[in-house]
Parts: structure tokens; sequence; C-alpha cells
């Protein structure tokens, strides 16, 4: 592959600028000519462009128009304009948009070769800038792995861990430096957990303080009810499987729309649908949910409808336990895209009620699918790629149109997720009887035995609040990215289930979960 610079320009008179495309090569360019904005765009998309040299005056999406769309896609991307007019307004349009430079026609090739070069050289020496300041924490984060860390500090670790890792997306050795500590903080998060989490369960009876986080059963009577005290409409989102990075995707273009606080929740165990989103809406902890709704959870753990058809009912339920019982209440589960369009057509319907809780299985479906679908998983063969697959569907989506609607409206906003979803890399060998459950990182069952290195194997459910039938249930959680696979057709599910997104399991990725709270800016 070239390692030439690669510049892309956009010109709808291409044609006529063959001699200055030319020159450029000869300097040791590669050049990619389109003429439209609608081709610019396919391009920065799909090919690993350096710069963009875009014409102000094309026919069809014009040059603003373009470079929205290019810096949604790739908001780093330097960009040059040429332009004909140096009108002042018109400049101070494109740099609010994010232009690197401009450049007024007509252009001489020596003119854009140097224009060229210093962005060029800015990107790089921005990029160097960022692989050092990561490798020069690296001992430090890899120094505090090694010490005792609060749920506090266990979130900041996870923030920096994720910046570093959507930043450093153009430095392939240093992302296989991080990739390392990644896993190496997955490791060490796996013995925060098993030391701490049976203490937070049992401290559930007691008013919430900084010893422990907030979980799963806590989210709507921490951030949710308080808000219901404001008069105003609130609607709470809960986007199945959300990462925090895929989060950050989300909020840079939610950011001028809203104005943001962003809290933290860890997610109960497991980080699975049934458990932890019946935990959200009931505010109840699973063993707790099977004394007070036992028909909420009958057989079938692994089916998301069989366990997570009673979320609405669990809600009002708790609305009457702490005396909002007079909240005027509206539920929607959003699955296919029928949905998701109805949905956004419809939200401002949603701001009549006191409280309308919605939940979005579309990032979920987009986990599993990259399991079950070859052609996903070829366009998301990396954490890079899955985040900008899921930017793009949010960029494009009726959510994404939703929330554009809402930010016209006095109304409080208050998104989080059930759970997230980790690579499953490796696999650990399980052995159950027959009514083992069939979940990948994580299994209930009697007498499961697993490599402990590789799981937290649970002997008592009720200290970590969980169900058990009258027969003892053991519960196993894969820790770091381990996933659970039987002797029997080892090699066939191996080749089935790796490298898939999973959940269940007790990981940054799946536990330390986002909560925003937002207001409109109008």
């Amino acid at each position: 592959m070239s390692t030439a610079p690669h510049i892309l320009w956009a010109d709808d008179e291409i044609d006529l600028l063959r001699s200055h495309i030319l020159f450029l090569e000869n300097k040791g360019y590669r050049i990619t000519r389109v003429t439209n904005g609608a081709d610019a765009v396919s391009v920065v998309g799909h090919d690993p462009v350096d710069v963009v040299l875009l014409d102000e005056q094309m026919p069809g999406m014009g040059g603003l128009d373009t470079l929205a769309a290019i810096k949604r896609i790739r908001p780093q991307i330097p960009v040059i304009m040429v332009t004909k007019s140096e009108e002042e307004q018109l400049m101070e349009e494109a740099l609010g948009d994010q232009i690197s430079d401009y450049l007024t026609k007509p252009v001489n090739p020596s003119q854009i070769l140097l224009t060229c070069k210093r962005l060029l050289e800015r990107t790089r020496l921005r990029s160097e800038k960022v692989s050092h300041d990561y490798l020069s924490r690296f001992g430090e984060i890899s120094r505090a792995l090694m010490n005792p860390l609060s749920h506090e500090e266990w979130v900041d670790l996870y923030r920096e861990i994720v910046h570093y890792d959507i930043a450093l997306e153009g430095d392939e050795g240093a992302r296989q430096i991080l990739q390392e500590q990644y896993r190496e903080a997955n490791r060490a998060f796996g013995h925060f957990i098993a030391a701490h989490y049976p203490g937070w369960v049992r401290s559930t009876r007691r008013p919430l303080g900084n010893e422990r986080p907030v979980l799963s059963h806590e989210v709507i009577p921490k951030w949710v009810l308080p808000r219901l005290e404001e008069q105003r409409a609130v609607l709470f989102f809960v986007i199945d499987c959300m990462r925090y990075d895929q989060w950050l995707e989300f909020e840079k273009l939610l950011y001028p729309l809203f104005s943001m606080r962003k809290d933290f929740h860890f997610s109960i165990l497991p980080t699975a649908t049934p458990y932890s989103r019946n935990a959200i809406f009931s505010g109840l902890l699973p063993r707790d949910i099977v004394r007070r709704h036992p028909s909420a959870w009958n057989s079938g753990e692994d089916d998301e409808y069989s366990r997570n058809r009673h979320e609405e009912a669990l809600l009002s339920d708790l609305l009457r336990r702490r005396r909002y019982q007079q909240v005027r209440l509206r539920y929607q589960k959003l699955v296919g895209k029928s949905d998701g369009r109805t949905f956004a057509s419809e939200v401002t319907d949603y701001l009549q009620a006191d409280l309308s809780a919605i939940v979005i299985n579309f990032v979920d479906i987009l986990a599993h699918s990259r399991a079950d679908h070859d052609i996903i998983k070829e366009l998301a063969p990396d954490e890079q790629a899955y985040r900008a697959l899921t930017r793009t569907w949010f960029e494009h989506s009726w959510l994404y149109q939703a929330f554009q609607s809402l930010a016209r409206h006095d109304c409080t906003i208050i998104v989080t997720t059930d759970h997230g979803a980790i690579r499953s890399l490796h696999a650990a060998r399980v052995r159950g009887d027959r009514r083992t459950s069939t979940a990948l990182r994580y299994k209930c069952g009697r007498a499961l035995k697993v490599n402990k290195k590789h799981a937290l194997i649970i002997r008592d459910p009720h200290a970590w609040g969980l169900p058990s039938d009258r027969i003892t249930t053991d519960y196993i959680i894969a820790k770091e990215d381990f996933y659970f696979l039987y002797p029997t057709n080892y090699h066939h599910y191996l080749k089935l289930y790796n490298d898939s997104m999973q959940h269940g399991g007790a990981s940054l990725e799946e536990m330390v979960l986002p909560v925003i709270t937002m207001r409109p800016r109008r």
C-alpha cells in the first residue's frame, strides 16, 4: 500500500486542473479527483485521506454542505476551502465549520503545495503529541493498576483509556501498546469487582454514599425522579448495549443542541438485559424482583422477550413505591425501523406525559449482528470501525431526528444504557448440566466448573443480589474478554463466536456506563 500523502480534490472543473495535479503528483502526493460533494463525502468515508481540497462553489451539494458532511465522518481531517470569493462573511461561516485554511482562485500549484505541507506537518505533530502524551502516561497508568483504586478512580481511568483509544486512531504502534494496557486494566478491574461487589450489594439497604457506585437499580431514583419535581416533561432513554465510547460519538452531534451533565453508574451483574434492564426499571436487584414480581421472572433467561416484557409494570410499581403514583407515565420500546420512524414523527406528543421511558434496541442489534453477519464484521473489524459504524447509524437515524425535535422544546432528557459490550477474544472451557443457561459471558446452573482465572464463580447468589431456585444455583461471570464454550464441538463454536461482541461479564466496557442529563440550549 502506498505511503504517499493522499489528497482528495473536489472541484466541478477538475479537468481544468490537470497541470496542478501533475505538479503535486511529481512532488510525491497521491491525488483522488472528484467533481461533486457527494463523491467527496463517499471517498472520505471509505479511503484514508490526509487532506481535502474543496471547491466552495459546486452544483448540487455545495462546498459548505460537503464540509459539514465530511466533518461528521472525520472531524479531525484538514480541509482547505478553495473559493472565488474573498467575502469575510463566507470565510467566517466556513471557519466556523472548522476549515483548516482557504485559498482564493486562481490558485497556483506552489501555493497549494505549501498549504498542504503545512497542514500535513501540523497533523503529524498533533498525532505525535497524542502518542507522546500516552506513552508518557503509560507507566503512571500501569503503576495505578498495581494499587487499590476506588470506584471513582476506576471511572477516571476508564475515561482516560477511552480518550486515548479514540485519539490514537492514526498510530498503530501506540494503539497496540494501548490494547495490551486495556486488557491489563480489565484484568485488574475483574479483581476489583470480585473484592467489592458483594459489599456494594449489602450496602444497598443504606443511604447511598461515596463508598460505592450507583448501581443499575438506583439510576431512576438518583437521576430521574428528582427531575420530576421541576415541573417539565422528562424523557428517559435507555439505549440497550451502548458503550461509553459510542456515546462520545453521539455526543459530538448532540452537543450543539443540548447542555449536558455527565455522570456514571455501574451495571449490576450479570451485565445482560434480563438482569440489568429489569433492575433499572424496577429499582430492585434481581433477587428482589423475583420476590416482588415472580410472574415477571419466568423461565428462558436468555430470551429478552420472556424476561423484559414487564418493564412498564415494573416502572409503575417503582413510582408507586416512591410515592410518584400521580405521575403521568408513557413507556415505549423501539425495536424496528418502522417503530423508530413513528416515534420520531410523534416525539413531541411524549411531552404531554410527565415521564416518558423509551427503550432503544438498535445498538444491541448491531452488536449481535456483528457475530451473525459476515458483512457487518467486515465493516467493523475492530473497535475504531465499530464506533464509526455506530456513529454513521446515529447520524442518519430517526433517533437523532427525534433529539433534534426535542431540542426545540422545554424538557429534560436523560440518556443511559443497561450494559455495554466487549470484543470477546479468548475462549474459556466450562462444564455444566443440561439446564445451564446458554449465554456466552455468563451462565447460571448447577455445579458449574471453569478456571477461576477466567471468571467470577458465585456459589452464594443471594450475596451478589441474584436469585436462585430451590436447588442451589451457581453463577459464573466472565472476566476480561473471555467467553464460555463447552468441550463438546469446542472448535466449531470457537470459530463461530471468536471476536464477537458479547455482554454479561465483568469488564469496564460492560459495567462503567454513562448517565447524561440534557437540557435544550434554545
